[in-house]
């Protein structure tokens, strides 16, 4: 699982990057700032966490589990905004079903990076 986060963090990132537009609009209008600069801050994260559970050292590797877990935590309002939106929009069932399903899906992600930082030390 470790390394599908490495996958899925490291291509987030890079997409915060070069389409960044999508990544704007899902972020809370009651976040204080621009939105361009929540979006890269994120995928800055995305990126720092996707290397630091890549890197060979143990206990970088295991903080970078605990960084996914919070920052997978602290993304979960956009994807609560992403529904909301798409639901005003009146998208249809499949999408809306992409939207509500992305939800939930955001526990095992935040599982993902706890278990790396949980793991046992060798």
């Amino acid at each position: 699982m470790r390394r599908f986060m490495i996958a899925l963090l490291g291509g987030a990132g890079v997409l915060h990057f070069l389409k960044p537009e999508p990544f704007d609009s899902i972020v809370p209008a009651a976040l204080p700032g621009s939105a361009r600069a929540y979006t890269y801050a994120s995928g800055v994260a995305e990126l720092g966490c996707a290397a630091a559970m890549a890197c060979p050292d143990e206990k970088v590797r295991r903080y970078g589990g605990l960084a996914t877990a919070a920052l997978m935590t602290a993304v979960f309002p956009a994807n609560v905004e992403m529904a909301r939106q798409w639901t005003r929009a009146g998208k249809g069932p499949g999408w809306l079903a992409v939207a509500y399903g992305r939800l939930p899906l955001q526990l095992p992600l935040i599982w993902s990076g706890w278990s790396v930082w949980r793991s046992p030390r060798r």
